[in-house]
């Protein structure tokens, strides 16, 4: 898709697609927050429609929501948003994802329908499982992802994915953007990873007792990798891949590129090595930099926090009980409004 150079007086367009489920109404909320204009599932033939009446209303920043529910097909809605972009608006396209797992356990959380299955039932014809419709979903959105910015969700904390949007939508409009990740493979390979690397043949910080609490943003640590010469030698390696490869990604119209970092646990190796790649880009290229791994870390012990009774579940030595109820967390996917039990719950505790 080309890109043109945003006019003076452009609309700012960010659209948010992906896979029901991921936290689009979570992404859409944000931005409403943010002071866009927001309009939710919008049909894609629709979408030509949205500069020349927000200009009418004098309105510059507009965050719209399309889905699977849409009767535009992917190709069609990539040729709308290239038109869009080609007359000089600056347009960004957020496409969010999660693993099936994680999909299903937010649909079963929600007691919600999935949005092709809904469709059958329109239809009058057979309804799928909800593994179907996810896998089927996939299929029919697999070309949008190509065009867009991909952030996983998968056991994402709903204020990160918020922090990481804002980032997004805040980037400036350059040629590309670089987002560096830290992940441990422990939890997975992040789905809206370009480029993966591993880290696990490196030292390991976890078996340094003193070092083993601390994370790769803390001195000792980055002191004790900095001194390993195969660390080293890794960092200038990644380092000369992307300058030699990163080129031929903008000729290709690329304009964000992900590229993680993994290791274990994704605490120590991982989180030192995106931070002193990252370092070597930011004079010429835009850089985001994302600690996956211990932003989850970071909300669960800050749920642990704030929770007597969570901490005292998750704390083998902890004395009293361990059967107190405890209001659940909502997903990053879920619909505040669902009337289930486990949102009745949690506004009655």
């Amino acid at each position: 898709m080309s890109r043109s150079a945003a006019q003076p007086g452009a609309l700012r367009l960010v659209l948010v697609t992906g896979i029901s489920g991921s936290g689009k109404s979570v992404a859409l909320r944000l931005l409403e927050d943010e002071g866009y204009f927001c309009i939710d599932n919008l049909p894609g033939q629709f979408l030509s429609e949205v500069p020349p009446l927000m200009a009418a209303r004098g309105i510059q920043r507009v965050a719209v929501a399309i889905d699977v529910r849409t009767d535009d097909s992917p190709h069609e809605l990539r040729e709308r948003v290239a038109a869009i972009s080609g007359q000089g608006h600056d347009v960004k396209v957020i496409f969010l994802n999660a693993r099936t797992e994680t999909l299903v356990q937010r649909f079963s959380e929600t007691r919600r329908r999935h949005p092709l299955a809904l469709r059958h039932v329109s239809m009058d014809s057979t309804e799928p499982t909800l593994i179907e419709s996810i896998e089927q979903e996939r299929e029919l959105m697999s070309t949008i992802d190509e065009v867009g910015i991909v952030l996983d969700t998968s056991d994402l904390p709903p204020n990160t994915l918020r922090q990481w949007i804002r980032e997004v939508v805040g980037a400036d409009h350059r040629s590309l953007t670089l987002c560096f990740v830290s992940f441990g493979f422990k939890h997975g390979i992040p789905l809206d990873a370009d480029l993966v690397f591993d880290a696990r043949c490196l030292p390991n910080p976890h078996y340094v007792a003193a070092l083993r609490p601390q994370t790769g943003l803390d001195a000792p640590v980055a002191d004790y990798l900095r001194a390993e010469p195969s660390v080293n030698a890794m960092i200038d390696d990644i380092t000369g891949y992307l300058h030699r490869w990163l080129p031929h990604y903008v000729r290709e119209n690329r304009s964000y590129l992900t590229v993680a970092v993994g290791c274990t646990g994704g605490q120590h190796r991982s989180v030192y090595l995106v931070e002193e790649i990252a370092k070597r880009f930011r004079r010429d290229d835009q850089v985001l930099i994302r600690h996956r791994s211990l932003a989850i870390r970071a909300d669960a012990a800050l749920s642990a926090t704030s929770s007597p009774a969570l901490a005292a579940r998750s704390s083998p030595t902890a004395p009293g009980p361990t059967s107190l109820p405890v209001a659940p967390t909502l997903p990053v996917g879920a619909d505040p409004n669902a009337p289930t039990v486990e949102r009745r719950a949690a506004r009655n505790a």
